[in-house]
């Protein structure tokens, strides 16, 4: 049997670790980031949805904070505070804007930063 170095192949067993930790660290970093970009799709939707209301033009912008406030909470939706949304009315004019960051602990002292910006305009300045 001829066991010269050049014919055998495999990983070595730092090889294999390391192989290993790169596939566990970005699979946590998948199963910690990707619930963030779910849940600004839900954030995404409730603002269509929200533009969508026949009425919309004739709410206050408690009534608009509100109905955003009441949909995010059924969906589940806890990064976005009151605070975040801004709503601006003018006349028959309303524009919504929300702005808002969220921070993810991977591990230990390390985190991972979303910031996320979406709005709409309905009516004529």
């Amino acid at each position: 049997m001829n066991l010269t170095p050049g014919r055998q192949q495999g990983l070595t067993l730092i090889s294999l670790v390391f192989v290993l930790g790169l596939i566990g660290f970005f699979t946590l970093l998948t199963l910690k980031i990707v619930p963030i970009y779910l849940d600004h799709g839900k954030v995404k939707s409730a603002l269509e949805a929200l533009k969508q209301m026949p009425d919309l033009q004739t709410l206050s912008e408690f009534e608009i904070r509100d109905s955003l406030t009441k949909r995010f909470n059924i969906n589940y939706v806890y990064d976005v505070n009151q605070d975040d949304i801004t709503v601006v009315r003018h006349g028959d004019y309303v524009k919504v804007d929300i702005e808002y960051e969220t921070v993810v602990k991977l591990v230990g002292n390390l985190s991972a930063l979303a910031e996320f910006h979406d709005s709409f305009e309905v009516g004529q300045k």
